[in-house]
């Protein structure tokens, strides 16, 4: 729900390389002549609230439409407050957002489940929680149109956007299941080739690699300028066809400082879903714009428009698969053991779901 008055907020754009690591977040400078605690106390004099720096990390891909949509409609701006600064930066994969969160270079950020998950698991528990869901399925298996079984998987080379990234954990599982080995350098019954969804679709069209287990819109992509096929839509696997892509996190330490800011970027976020969900055709335009001041390129109307009808944008972040991610990369040695408890924190999802009048998430 979109408050009554629109607040002010300064919106930087940034790239993955150029991310403002050395702007803090919480505490802004105090003026020229007196101390932190100077500035802090004038501020609670005069009732002002302390100046809080939100940074916001996301990808240029439609499986962020959230937040795409979200900073293009200025959605997430008008529901901060206006003591509040907010900057974003971009990414190209889940380990470059989790290398900026723990180097205090952003405080929350739409990623995948598995950087997620390597994330809470390397700051043991530490370092962030998942505050709500926001795409869910969009994964497909794409190959040249003469491999029609897994057996012919056999001797090929088959991409991944990153290694141990949600895709590359799925494929890597979806092969052991079927009986078919591979390893982290590129052995094995199939040869697995980590790299940037731009580079695949590049090397699928020159027949240097045989598919490719991505997310939309590179899928779609693959298929309508690559010619490839659908040999897996990973909502097959799935209960119900039901997985998360894509969820929101935040750095445990600015959501223990500054959960009224939390706040206010899951209600723009709530707001930005029920604005994807109840205007397609005007979101991906949104998105488009996005990604293309982002990219300098633009996906096609074609593209999108196909691609867009294979992700369901939820606040769920569908718990029960993130479970069933981590056992994933478990067993295929991408992870050691972990106890993902507390990983989650939806208390305040809850809240502005029962305010807004939507229906209220299952606790993990």
């Amino acid at each position: 729900m979109h408050r009554s008055s629109i607040r002010r907020s300064l919106l930087v754009a940034l790239s993955a390389v150029s991310i403002f690591a050395g702007c803090g977040s919480g505490e802004a400078d105090a003026p020229t002549g007196t101390t932190a605690e100077t500035a802090a106390g004038t501020a609670a004099e005069t009732g002002a609230a302390e100046p809080v720096t939100l940074r916001l990390g996301y990808f240029p891909n439609i499986t962020h439409a959230t937040a795409l949509v979200g900073v293009e409609r200025g959605i997430f701006a008008e529901h901060l407050a206006d003591n509040v600064t907010f900057e974003t930066a971009t990414f190209n994969a889940g380990g470059e957002a989790i290398e900026a969160l723990f180097a205090d270079a952003i405080d929350a950020s739409y990623i995948g489940p598995n950087p997620a998950i390597n994330g809470f698991a390397q700051s043991d528990g530490e370092a962030l929680r998942i505050i709500s869901g926001a795409t869910a399925g969009g994964a497909f298996l794409v190959v040249t149109p003469d491999i029609t079984d897994v057996e012919q998987l056999r001797g090929a080379t088959l991409a991944t956007p990153a290694l141990g990234n949600t895709q590359d954990v799925a494929l890597r599982s979806w092969l052991k299941e079927n009986g078919l080995t591979s390893d982290e350098t590129g052995g094995g019954d199939v040869s697995i080739v980590p790299q940037e969804n731009s580079a695949t679709l590049e090397a699928f069209k020159a027949g240097d690699i045989d598919g490719a287990w991505v997310p939309e819109p590179w899928a779609t992509r693959l298929i309508q300028e690559g010619g490839g096929t659908v040999l897996v839509d990973e909502a097959d696997l799935w209960p119900d066809g039901q997985y998360v892509t894509t969820h929101l996190i935040v750095a445990t330490t600015f959501l223990d400082a500054h959960p009224d800011v939390v706040k206010q970027l899951l209600e723009g976020h709530v707001a930005a879903n029920e604005f994807v969900n109840a205007n397609p055709a005007e979101a991906q335009k949104l998105a488009n714009d996005q990604i293309e001041k982002i990219t300098q390129k633009r996906v096609s109307d074609a593209v999108l428009t196909i691609a867009w009808a294979n992700l369901t944008f939820t606040n769920d972040p569908v718990a029960s698969s993130l479970t069933t991610a981590a056992d994933n990369a478990i067993a295929i040695g991408l992870l050691d053991p972990v106890d993902l408890t507390g990983i989650y924190d939806l208390t305040i999802l809850g809240s502005i779901l029962s305010e807004v009048g939507l229906p209220a998430i299952k606790e993990p």
